[in-house]
């Protein structure tokens, strides 16, 4: 047999260290399964009421006049850690019962007078096997005995063979009591130790109180139950003999009772003859009923279902109806503002009247009806009577508000007076008609197709006459002088100074005051369009959407972007809009006549205004602006195209000396292309910016080219203009930095060629003596040079003598040369010092050969050369 769990000494240390702090002492523990049940009743497991694993354990804790006990319910953690659950007082167990659901007699529970809630079923605990049961409440009962002074009521256990099993097992049941330092003692469990109450569900009050009265009669304890058995075995076989012995004595006594019992013997035969006849007349008497309740519960389900019926066809001609007043309304009724608000009414019945007699808001099985389909028919026809009607006085509405403004001059601008358009009295009134469009839309989708056109064709010609009047009297009204487009030419030369002072910013004025006035114009019209005419788009929270329009249902606003609808609102503002733009291109090329540079301002208005546009219901606006921008950048173009030309018509004229006149001109167009900048995106200027300079470094290359004398000189002054006038800007700008550092360094090129050429033109037969010994240098040893043709001591000494006798009168030479081809007289100077600079290091590097190759002759020293340039 397994060891019991009462004896495992790690699950009672495992106990005390749930509850360590308390000064309580674990006297017994055991592992149990706890269930759920209900006083008296077998408990049913379910779902939610499977066994659990726990832990019971009899704690006490002793005090200075008494001890008290606990029962303890352990519960194991997610860590299989015992941890303490419940506490219960053994002072308050009223009753202990077995549970009689389960045969093997091992499930009990425990009841406790002081739970508030006596409705709800205390826990049911099965132990392992009787042993264990037995051991665990001996145990409760002798504490309840000996510590509390009282014992529980003890329901469904035979006590004698709890006291017969306690005899038995005397050595195996152990209790801690006292101090715990003792350790456990034995206890001799006796009948008389134990006087429990046994309560069975048959034994009445009375029964129980007779058996209380017998056993109080004898002196017995607990475990003399055999002899307490034999005894009463004894006395009852006594008492049967003495009552047979006293029947046996009085026989006619017994005849008279055999008499009596033959005659009601009779009786209960009559009586059966009786029962059976009646249950007879009963059973047809049932049969009768029954079929009288059958009828009577089929009549009484028919009239529930008429009476259902009747209700259901009474819904049906609700639904079927369809009152007088609206019929005339949307037969015949007007549009006028005044009886808007009965057409509303009339439309929002329509329509759910028509939802209703749909199949999910109505049974399939009256769809199918003659009658639900002739009044739908009768509904349609309504419908399209209606649609047709309000169509048709929408596109008149449109068309006669609009000729009515066009036909006043108060809207439009007028000479020396510019009127800025004002549609807020044509949007109120169109907003008066904006939930008929609504109720219009959900009664017949495609009926807003053509009003959407009529709606456009009428605003255009409104909108196009507003801008065109506006356009012109802008123009007419910017004064501005014109400044000439041709800023390369040769011929306008003299004016280049004078136009740059030239103020023009009237005309970017008046091109933003144009923008100013009509995009948030155009973009107010197409979202006041796309809400007015239903559709689904999002309208990106317009600050300046006026519109004022809101949905019949908030269930049926749109979730997202609507394909269909986004093409759809597409086509219509191109309807809309369309032709608006040449007003503005109108504007454009003015504005470029005037000043082809503003074109770099207007622009920049240009950009802030796309950047601004979001792709909304006014998509159309962006694409008019993109349109705008892209004729102000084609105007540009073709002025940096046609000032290109301009400095390519350079090359065709006769030669050319000192600077050429595009490159001072050039300086003067950048610095008022920068001045028009302003701060705004770049692209536009640096693009200019490199094609202009392209071109100008293209042309000096090629006019250059046409006099090879004379080509280094004429790119060095033309690359040093370039950087002196242009030195400013270029700290500034990235484009030019560029630029202007690719001059440099074709100055510097230049320079080296124009310089070398004039030192070999008065030491060419010194420095070309040095060559030709640098190239033998590279086949040859340096001993072998003075043997080679040509370069002995001997020829070293004419070319000295020849080269450096008078070196001061050739170096003067060389500077007046130098003086005498250039024409820009503040270059002389730092060319003469590079010269001065090129001489020397040639020079060094010929005596430094000299020294090597000819080592005992003697030149005049590098110090003596560099003493006499810095005298001259």
């Amino acid at each position: 047999m397994a060891k019991s769990s009462a004896d495992d000494e790690e699950l009672r240390r495992a106990c005390e260290a749930a509850i360590e702090g308390t000064k309580q002492k674990i006297v017994m523990s055991i592992r149990v399964a706890k269930s759920c049940g209900i006083w008296g009743k077998s408990g049913k497991l379910g779902r939610g009421n499977m066994a659990k694993p726990r832990v019971l354990g009899i704690s006490t804790k002793a005090k200075v006049k008494r001890t008290k006990a606990f029962l303890r319910v352990f519960k194991y953690s997610n860590g299989g850690v015992l941890e303490h659950a419940k506490l219960y007082k053994l002072k308050h167990l009223s009753k202990v019962e077995l549970v009689t659901n389960d045969p093997s007699g091992c499930t009990f529970m425990l009841g406790f007078d002081n739970l508030r809630n006596q409705s709800v079923a205390p826990p049911q605990w099965t132990m392992r096997n009787l042993d264990d049961r037995n051991r665990f409440l001996l145990c409760i009962l002798n504490i309840c005995k000996d510590v509390l002074g009282h014992l529980p009521k003890v329901v469904g256990i035979d006590v004698v063979e709890m006291a017969l099993w306690a005899k038995e097992n005397t050595q195996a049941v152990t209790k801690r009591q006292g101090d715990p330092e003792d350790g456990p003692y034995y206890t001799e469990v006796t009948e008389g130790d134990m006087k429990v109450t046994v309560e069975r569900e048959l034994v009445t009050q009375a029964e129980e109180e007779d058996m209380e009265a017998l056993l109080g009669t004898y002196v017995m304890g607990i475990g003399e139950a055999e002899a307490f058995s034999e005894r009463l075995k004894r006395e009852l076989q006594a008492l049967e003999a003495a009552n047979v012995h006293a029947i046996l004595e009085n026989e006619p006594l017994i005849q008279e009772v055999l008499q009596g019992l033959e005659s009601a013997t009779n009786c209960v035969e009559d009586m059966d003859e009786w029962l059976c006849i009646f249950n007879v007349k009963l059973r047809h008497m049932r049969e009768d009923i029954e079929s009288i309740e059958t009828r009577n519960n089929k009549l009484e389900m028919q009239s529930v279902n008429n009476k259902s019926l009747i209700e259901e066809l009474d819904k049906l001609l609700e639904r079927l109806h369809i009152p007088s007043e609206y019929v005339s309304c949307l037969a015949g009724g007007s549009f006028d503002e005044t009886r808007m608000h009965e057409n509303i009414d009339a439309c929002e019945w329509l329509a759910d009247a028509l939802r209703s007699l749909e199949v999910p808001n109505l049974d399939r099985t009256y769809a199918k009806m003659r009658s639900v389909r002739e009044k739908r028919t009768e509904l349609d026809k309504l419908k399209t009577t209606f649609v047709r009607r309000a169509s048709e006085f929408m596109r008149n509405y449109f068309a006669s508000l609009v000729d009515f403004m066009i036909s006043d001059k108060n809207y439009f601008s007028q000479r020396g007076q510019l009127k800025r358009p004002d549609h807020a009295d044509l949007r109120y009134k169109c907003r008066t008609y904006a939930r008929l469009l609504q109720h219009m839309k959900s009664l017949d989708k495609n009926c807003l197709g053509p009003l959407r056109k009529a709606y456009c064709g009428s605003l255009n010609l409104l909108l196009r006459r507003e801008a065109r009047e506006f356009a012109n009297e802008l123009r007419a009204s910017t004064k501005a002088p014109k400044i000439p487009t041709v800023w390369f030419d040769g011929s306008a030369a003299s004016n280049q100074s004078a136009n740059s002072a030239v103020d023009t910013s009237t005309v970017s004025e008046a091109y933003s005051k144009m923008l100013t006035v009509f995009i948030p114009l155009l973009v107010d019209e197409s979202s006041f369009f796309a809400n007015f005419m239903c559709f689904e788009v999002p309208l990106g929270g317009s600050s300046n959407d006026d519109s004022g329009i809101t949905d019949i249902d908030d269930n049926d606003k749109a979730a997202g972007k609507k394909t269909a609808d986004l093409e759809a609102l597409n086509v219509s503002l191109c309807d809309l809009l369309d032709g608006i733009q040449e007003d503005f291109y109108a504007v454009v090329d003015w504005a470029c006549k005037i000043d082809p540079l503003r074109c770099i301002s207007m622009h920049g208005i240009t950009e802030r205004y796309i950047s601004g546009q979001k792709a909304d219901a006014a998509g159309f606006v962006r694409i008019l602006l993109d349109d705008i921008e892209n004729r102000i950048s084609n105007q540009f173009s073709r002025f940096v195209d046609e000032a290109c030309h301009q400095i390519e018509r350079n090359e065709r004229n006769v030669r050319q000396v000192g600077v050429l006149s595009y490159i001072p001109r050039f300086a003067i167009l950048a610095t008022r292309m920068e001045q028009y900048i302003q701060g705004q995106p770049r692209d536009l200027v640096d693009q200019a910016y490199t094609k202009f300079v392209t071109i100008m470094f293209v042309t000096l290359d090629k006019i250059a080219q046409a006099d090879t004398k004379y080509a280094d000189v004429l790119l060095l002054e033309n690359y040093a203009a370039f950087q002196n006038s242009l030195y400013e800007l270029a700290n500034v700008v990235a484009t030019l930095a560029k630029f202007y550092h690719q001059a440099s360094e074709s100055y510097e090129q230049a320079c080296t060629r124009f310089i070398s050429t004039i030192i070999y033109y008065q030491f060419e037969r010194l420095f070309q003596f040095a060559r030709r010994i640098e190239d033998l240098m590279c086949t040859i040893t340096p001993e072998e040079i003075p043997f080679q043709l040509g370069l002995s001591k001997v020829d070293l000494r004419k070319v000295v003598k020849s080269s450096l006798s008078g070196v001061d009168k050739s170096i003067t030479t060389m500077y007046k040369k130098l003086q005498k081809n250039l024409t820009s007289e503040e270059l002389l100077p730092s060319l003469w010092d590079k010269c001065k600079k090129e001489f020397l290091d040639k020079y060094d590097s010929f005596a430094q050969l000299v020294a090597k190759i000819y080592p005992g002759e003697n030149i005049p020293d590098v110090s003596q050369m560099r003493d006499l340039l810095a005298s001259m």
